[in-house]
């Protein structure tokens, strides 16, 4: 069977399990009207199984270290990856989130393509379609290509993709017997055009090799920090995870909350999760004013020849919440601040460069490197911009959108999701659930903060308005002869 070598990022991605925390997205999306599950596995099976990815398992192979390699599966059964199941009674949110708990505490058969679905009836009145994948197939960027194929901006179905025609579709049997041909040609012609780019263009070289440069610096100050202090986020993990999810809030919201200080969208919503957290240790005991949260944030490093492929393309940094600080302005105005010098600092290039270090290695080595960064923080958190527009699956409206970030390894005990969709952002959690066994006290913790946030904004621009008016109206000063 042919293998193909794993590229080192998303080998990194694939060493990350932890013996508890998987590095595995779950996602959902909800529809108000049923979904038929026949429908739903001849979409998959047309626009997703035909993807290589999706058809290949992950083997270990190469001397004297074995890494990670994608193998053919040549008997590959989509019904394998796919499940259809009822809702339990009640049939209501907390059964929803108790089999989510259930489905995202389990890991993906290693002898297998790494993903799942499973096709959920009687979700109040509609279905839920529940997706899982390992993070190394692809990062956020890239299943956003991945839902565009599946999704169709209109009631009325595309005709679904031929196998073997997409570019990115598994080859058939005639093609397979060149795929390592045209591999190493596709390598050879790129790495010729770097050799001839860095001869007639040296300084961006150069400039390149200082960003690294300064990013390993940079990275190196960060893991110099002491760690996250011990919290209801940190500590010994159990075997079991727990989700959650917020209500939806209205992106035009959000932007009218964050323009008074020039926030941008994800400046916002941080700022009130970082609220949200505050607020749940305040009430498990923790003196939140004298205590420090870190999140680990990925950042979009994707060349734009590069979108639309598979695979990880992002580095990391690691954001202090504001969760000391007392009061909804002023954590908005700190937010904005750090996350200003965020997306100034070279940070996530070094982060960049040290996964693909590790990936090179087997995993007892990035086992070291990830325990060590992985102490730094307590949570990851990560925001991803989906579809603007409702989308439909097999004809049928998809009404949320949603997923559960992996908190992978042994140190960070959460992971919190942002997603947008169709002008609506909402907010998911996963937890370890010996740490947080009530992640929804956050979430709703979370509307609570937005709502508040919201209510003082139109409090003040009411009073503004006021001011403006009262400015406007024209004053009775007492005339010169009136005072003589």
């Amino acid at each position: 069977m042919a293998t193909y070598p794993m590229n080192p990022v998303d080998a990194a991605w694939y060493h990350m399990d932890g013996p508890a925390n998987f590095a595995i997205v779950t996602a959902m999306l909800l529809t108000k009207k049923p979904l038929g599950f026949a429908k739903v596995r001849a979409v998959l099976e047309h626009r997703l199984a035909v993807i290589d990815r999706f058809r290949q398992r992950v083997v270990e192979r190469g001397l004297p270290l074995a890494t990670p390699h994608w193998e053919d599966v040549p008997d590959f059964d989509i019904g394998q990856h796919l499940h259809h199941v009822a809702l339990p009674a009640p049939r209501d949110q907390s059964a929803l989130t108790a089999l989510v708990d259930d489905i995202a505490s389990s890991p993906l058969p290693r002898e297998r393509p790494l993903w799942q679905a499973h096709v959920v009836d009687g979700v109040e009145g509609g279905s839920a379609l529940i997706m899982r994948y390992h993070h190394c197939i692809g990062d956020g960027a890239a299943m956003m290509t991945v839902a565009r194929r599946l999704f169709d901006d209109s009631p009325r179905a595309r005709p679904v993709d031929p196998i073997g025609v997409d570019s990115e579709a598994g080859k058939n049997v005639l093609t397979s017997a060149f795929e390592a041909v045209e591999r190493s040609s596709r390598e050879m012609l790129a790495a010729t055009a770097a050799a001839l780019d860095a001869v007639t263009h040296p300084q961006v070289l150069i400039d390149k090799a200082g960003l690294a440069l300064e990013g390993a610096g940079v990275l190196l100050a960060e893991l110099l920090k002491s760690p996250d202090p011990k919290s209801p986020f940190k500590g010994e993990f159990g075997m079991r995870q727990r989700v959650a999810w917020s209500k939806p809030v209205a992106i035009a919201d959000v932007k009218a909350a964050g323009a008074p200080f020039r926030a941008k969208v994800n400046d916002v919503l941080v700022a009130v999760v970082a609220g949200a957290l505050r607020a749940y240790l305040a009430r498990r005991g923790v003196d939140v004013d004298h205590t420090t949260v870190r999140a680990i944030v990925p950042v979009d490093l994707r060349p734009p020849e590069r979108a639309g492929e598979l695979g990880n393309e992002f580095g990391l940094v690691i954001l202090d919440l504001p969760v000391a600080i007392h009061g909804g302005m002023q954590r908005m105005t700190a937010t904005k601040a750090r996350m200003d010098a965020l997306q100034r600092s070279p940070e996530a290039v070094g982060m960049r460069l040290l996964l693909d270090i590790f990936g090179r290695g087997p995993k007892p080595l990035e086992d070291v490197a990830q325990s060590l960064f992985g102490s730094k923080a307590s949570l990851v958190m990560t925001n991803v911009a989906g579809p603007t527009k409702t989308l439909y699956l097999a004809g049928v409206p998809i009404a949320r959108m949603m997923f559960w970030v992996p908190h992978p390894g042994d140190q960070l005990g959460m992971g919190i999701s942002i997603m947008s969709y169709g002008g609506m952002a909402s907010l998911a959690l996963i937890a370890d659930a010996r740490l947080v066994p009530d992640p929804q006290v956050i979430t709703d913790e979370f509307n609570r903060e937005f709502a508040q946030m919201h209510e003082r904004l139109k409090v003040g621009m009411a009073k503004l308005a006021e001011k403006k008016r009262r400015g406007a109206r024209p004053s009775i000063q007492p005339r010169r002869s009136d005072t003589a």
